[in-house]
């Protein structure tokens, strides 16, 4: 399935929360719809979108179509995700060691230039 999808498909709060009662189990379309302030057909094209993302299975039976959760995209998600984070990660730690090197390359210049200390002349 194409990334673009499911994160398209995930950045609606409707759409998570059909797949977050579809996690409980598999549903008809009109159980589904049954809790939304919004049309039968509204709700459809929330479904497409989640059918296209792959994350939506459909099972028809005579008249009526059951929808089952296919949590696949979400692992592929997850898993750039972890991915995206471990490059980051690994790039910060760079930029934080750079960072350290060039505070000691300062801090050991201003050491050299402190004067020495001028002696004390007896009375």
């Amino acid at each position: 399935m194409d990334l673009d999808d499911t994160l398209v498909a995930l950045a609606d709060e409707t759409r998570r929360s059909i797949l977050q009662r579809l996690a409980a189990g598999e549903a008809r379309v009109t159980e589904i719809a049954a809790p939304y302030d919004i049309s039968l057909n509204s709700v459809s094209k929330h479904i497409r979108i989640l059918e296209r993302a792959g994350l939506v299975r459909r099972r028809i039976a005579g008249r009526d179509h059951f929808l089952s959760l296919d949590p696949g995209p979400m692992d592929d998600v997850a898993a750039w995700i972890q991915r995206e984070r471990a490059a980051w990660a690994a790039r910060l730690d760079r930029l934080e060691a750079a960072l350290h090197a060039e505070d000691a390359i300062e801090a050991a210049k201003k050491s050299s230039r402190k004067p020495a200390s001028k002696p004390r002349r007896k009375p």
